[in-house]
Order: C-alpha cells, then structure tokens, then sequence
C-alpha cells in the first residue's frame, strides 16, 4: 500500500515537471540522449521524463532516441535504487516515482520511508521554530508600539476626541500583545512536542543510519 501511495503521488507530481522545460537548445542539438537518460536515471525520474524532453526538443525539429534514452537509464537506475540513496533521497524529502524493481526496493523503500521520518520530524521542529521566532517577533513589536502610544497619550494639546482615539489604539494593542503570547505558548508547546519527535526518531535510526 506504501508504495502506491508513493509512487501514486509522484505522478501527480511528475505531471507538473512537464510544464518546466526540461532542456535547452544545446542540449537538444547535441542529441546525447545516452547521456541524459543516465542523468536521469540517478536522479530516479520516471521514463515519462523522456516525454517532457520531447516536448522540449520539439520546437527544435529534434526526436529524441528512446532506445538509447532508457537503457542510459537503467544504468542510473542502479547506482539510484539503493539502501544508502533511499536514505539520502528520504532525509531531503524527495519525491519517489516508484522507479526501483521490486527486488531493489528492498532495499531502497524501507530506507527512504525512514529517511523521510526524519525529513517530517525535523521539518515541523523548523516550522514550530519559526513559528516562535515570528511570534516573539510580534510581541516586541507591539510593545514598542503600547509604549509609542502610551508616551503620545500623555503629549500635551490632545483634544478629547484624540485622546479617546488613542486610547482605543492602545486597547487593541494590548488586545494583539495578548494574542502574540497565546500563539507564543502554543509555538513553544509544538517546539516542544517537534523536539522530542526528532530525538525520538533519531534514537530509533540511529543504529541504522547516520542520524
């Protein structure tokens, strides 16, 4: 089931390389299919890549050369589908295409799956991390403004109606400094949780992988 799911969301995803132009004029002149399928195939593309070549090359009067393209990438493919490259592939949170015979996946897929608990983890230990920083942030901010407001209330010359004015400004401050704390604590509580996931996962593949 895994790997269906993987290899099923890689076509939505490889359905997207096709609107990049995957090859430059040179490149389609030069005709080094052989070379580009090897390319191709250590970067665990999909052999529907060609098809994103050939549109490329097209508006060049260029066909590419199948025959040469996708033994090149079977060539790839070995040095791809891999233990060591399924974690590396998995750590940077690549996409898999499902590109690997069954019996390289062996290999390959459990270690990308780990490599890709660790990529989650540690993402959502960035995001909560940011999401502090940008809190804190926040509350500074809104506490120089309080102050700003504060120290204008007390300016001479106001007439009621301004000094009104600006004591509802500083309601809202208060309101929004208020609010930068609560997300400030949720933030903390999350770099908590996405801290001890990291530590956990890396405890777990640790023995396995260098984490």
């Amino acid at each position: 089931m895994t790997r269906w799911m993987i290899a099923g969301g890689a076509v939505a995803v490889a359905a997207l390389l096709g609107s990049c132009t995957t090859m430059s004029k040179d490149q389609c002149l030069a005709g080094a299919w052989g070379e580009k399928g090897y390319a191709d195939g250590t970067s665990g593309y999909p052999m529907t890549r060609l098809d994103d070549h050939a549109k490329a090359c097209a508006k060049y009067q260029v066909a590419p050369n199948p025959a040469a393209y996708g033994s090149a990438r079977e060539d790839g493919l070995r040095s791809y589908c891999t233990f060591e490259r399924g974690w590396a592939e998995g750590r940077a949170g690549n996409t898999y295409y499902g590109v690997c015979r069954p019996q390289e996946e062996q290999a390959f897929l459990p270690a990308y799956q780990d490599g890709l608990r660790l990529h989650a983890v540690e993402d959502a230990f960035e995001t909560a991390e940011s999401a502090l920083s940008s809190a804190e942030d926040r509350i500074d901010n809104r506490e120089d403004k309080l102050k700003a407001k504060q120290n204008e209330l007390r300016g001479e010359g106001l007439t009621d109606e301004e000094r009104d004015r600006i004591r509802d400004r500083i309601q809202e401050v208060r309101s929004e400094i208020r609010d930068a704390r609560r997300n400030a604590r949720d933030a903390r509580d999350a770099l908590d949780r996405a801290e001890w996931d990291v530590r956990r996962v890396r405890r777990e593949l640790s023995g396995r992988y260098p984490v």
